[in-house]
């Protein structure tokens, strides 16, 4: 199996990859012994955040899709969000444990709980919530605005976002505004509070997690879904939810296990990576793909049709990122 790098805690400089070292012309100067292993770990990098950004792109512009089959194969919302990252956090950490990674301190248990309710507990699990009501494509649309929270926040933190970026914060803000009234949301008050809280919290958390004492490594990203998902699972115990007494669909069944390892094992930790080694515009990049690989895949597996008002608000949202991220 092969394994993630350890994270480090610089940020990356954006430079441009390229696919193999350029040729070396016939006469030049002696190469530093010390220069040929930095431009090897140089290199290594670029291609974990290439496979980080790739990954995000594609698997999780298709969890929508999975979550919406395990729902309607009657999986209770926060029991299959909160033992999905629970089983997971529990492979990766028993796997990290056995390969001699340190236990996260106290302090490091304690800032991965606030982070894992942040990202998970309420990003995650407001989504899934509101899910219930609301199509998988919409519901990735909303999530697409997940770059105008991480600016907004941003300047929470000293990042005041510049004209362009305000420009691109009202922008986004219409489309949401759009969504709403076009009815796109389900027209439920709950749901509808709970998907808009879903991005803001995860870009609060997103922020946040760059400035608290985290665990080392991979052993960051098993100590949020533990943590995370044991809140989400407790709370839709307190709601009185329990495993369905029959055997749910296949559909249900292969869509848990592909947000277990897909969604949770490979993506999450892909995130994280992109967290401690990419500026935050770039790691919440994926907003500009998932929308629209959620609406494809929903369109061509679910039979989900998008109302005119969505295709407006996705101009809108999509529109917005652009603005917000091309500077950065």
């Amino acid at each position: 199996m092969r394994t993630w790098p350890r994270w480090g805690t610089g940020a990356t400089s954006g430079a441009t990859v390229s696919a193999s070292s350029p040729a070396q012309p016939l006469v030049s100067a002696p190469t530093p012994p010390a220069a040929l292993p930095a431009a090897s770990a140089a290199s290594g990098h670029r291609g974990w955040l290439i496979a980080s950004l790739l990954t995000l792109y594609t698997i999780w512009g298709s969890t929508y899709l999975a979550i919406r089959f395990g729902l309607q194969g009657g999986l209770p919302p926060f029991l299959m969000s909160g033992s999905r990252f629970m089983l997971a956090g529990s492979v990766l950490f028993a796997v990290l444990w056995l390969r001699g990674a340190p236990v996260p301190t106290a302090r490091q248990w304690a800032s991965s709980a606030v982070v894992g309710f942040l990202l998970l507990g309420i990003g995650n699990g407001g989504l899934v919530f509101a899910q219930q009501w609301v199509p998988s494509g919409v519901a990735a649309l909303v999530v697409g605005s997940l770059p105008m929270w991480t600016a907004l926040f941003g300047g929470l933190f000293g990042q005041w976002p510049a004209r362009a970026e305000r420009w691109g914060l009202a922008l986004g803000f219409s489309g949401i505004v759009v969504l709403n009234l076009g009815g796109n949301l389900g027209g439920h008050w709950l749901p509808t509070v709970a998907m808009l809280a879903s991005p803001m919290a995860w870009a609060f958390g997103s922020m946040w997690s760059r400035r608290q004492p985290m665990p080392e490594g991979l052993m960051s990203t098993a100590a949020q879904m533990l943590c995370g998902g044991a809140l989400m699972f407790a709370f839709g115990l307190l709601r009185g939810e329990h495993v369905p007494a029959t055997m749910p669909p296949a559909s249900a069944i292969f869509a848990y296990f592909y947000l277990v390892t897909f969604g949770s094992l490979v993506g999450y930790s892909a995130y994280g990576y992109l967290l401690r080694h990419a500026r935050p515009a770039l790691a919440t990049s994926y907003a500009y793909v998932n929308p629209v690989v959620a609406v494809f895949l929903g369109g061509v597996l679910a039979g989900e049709t998008m109302k005119p008002t969505a295709w407006v608000a996705m101009a809108a949202i999509l529109g917005a990122v652009v603005l917000l991220t091309r500077k950065r």
